[in-house]
């Protein structure tokens, strides 16, 4: 039996679950004398098809597929499969909040860009941050206008994900965007409480680091890069790169832009001269949530030789899409986690 499957999602209590049907793959609560299916919760709950035809679909759309040829090709509804897109999207967001912003996790050096895009609605951008060491997706978030407030909602993500670590050195390296530095200082902080009345007193963190890439373009090439620590001891910023990065290392938002090449290729409303624009920004938020589990839980990156989750210390092992899937976020302990 999955570990995830000891809370009954019926009744939500962490009691002796039984199986009740092999064939059916049905398990039954002791406690509520209610049965349910194990895909009960996921994605893959109450469909009216095969569940190796939603795998597969869900498959080729993490890795940029389509929607019009994997219509063509298995002969499903349009409609169909970007329903099944928007709960894997969802599912996708649900983990990553579950998991990857829980507080505990290293921050050590982030990195955080925006992503400019093409929809039928107009322009649209996606800022997403990352883990250097680890290459692990944090979060994105996805806005019509490229202002404070896009960048404050990623930035408290950010924060969520190593709200424990108040005093690990934390060094966020980003673009010449103006909205980062006030927001980062604001954000990463701590509420002292003193039992009076009014606001608690906000206590920066005190191993805090910013760092900035200003890229002066001339003609639509870059014609200069400024690199500028604008919060913090440069020195140790030095230390924390060379940590992340190893000796050679240096500041810049090489890793970020990497990833966001990444989603570029993964993402069917983001390959350069598509045919397949989004039409609202719900589905760039989905396919992103989605690609971003697969990237972070499933596919094996290359310099590191297993999913960034794994290194990370997420994930005990790379999750299949189908275990990705079939995972409940609402259950207290998760198959293949830490």
């Amino acid at each position: 039996m999955r570990p995830d499957l000891a809370v009954c999602p019926c009744c939500g209590r962490d009691n002796r679950i039984g199986i009740h049907s092999r064939k059916d793959r049905r398990y039954r609560c002791h406690d509520c004398e209610r049965t349910f299916a194990e895909t009960k919760g996921t994605p893959l709950y109450n469909l009216k098809y095969p569940i190796w035809l939603v795998m597969v679909v869900l498959t080729l759309l993490a890795h940029g597929c389509p929607v019009k040829a994997i219509v063509a090709a298995f002969q499903t509804d349009e409609r169909t499969v970007m329903d099944w897109l928007r709960k894997a999207g969802r599912h996708g967001k649900a983990i990553q909040e579950k998991l990857v912003c829980d507080g505990n996790v290293e921050l050590e050096q982030v990195q955080a860009d925006e992503l400019c895009i093409t929809t039928q609605i107009g322009k649209i951008w996606m800022a997403t941050a990352m883990l250097v060491r680890s290459r692990l997706f944090l979060w994105g978030e996805v806005s019509e206008n490229r202002d404070k407030s896009l960048i404050l909602r990623l930035i408290k993500k950010v924060w969520q994900a190593g709200r424990n670590r108040v005093h690990q050195g934390v060094l966020l390296a980003v673009d010449g965007f103006s909205a980062y530095v006030g927001t980062i200082r604001k954000t990463f902080v701590t509420k002292k409480r003193t039992g009076k009345r009014g606001r608690p007193r906000h206590i920066a963190w005190p191993d805090l680091h910013i760092a900035q890439v200003v890229k002066r373009r001339t003609g639509g090439r870059v014609a200069e890069i400024t690199r500028n620590v604008v919060h913090g001891c440069s020195a140790r910023v030095r230390e924390i790169v060379a940590k992340t990065q190893g000796p050679s290392g240096g500041i810049n938002t090489a890793f970020i832009e990497r990833l966001n090449g990444t989603f570029r290729s993964r993402m069917p409303s983001l390959t350069r001269r598509t045919r397949h624009l989004a039409r609202t920004d719900r589905r760039l938020e989905s396919e992103m949530f989605w690609s971003g589990v697969v990237y972070n839980f499933h596919r094996v990156h290359e310099s590191l030789a297993t999913t960034p989750a794994v290194k990370a210390g997420k994930a005990g092992r790379p999750w299949s899409i189908f275990e990705i899937l079939l995972l409940r976020p609402g259950a207290k302990k998760l198959h293949g986690s830490m």
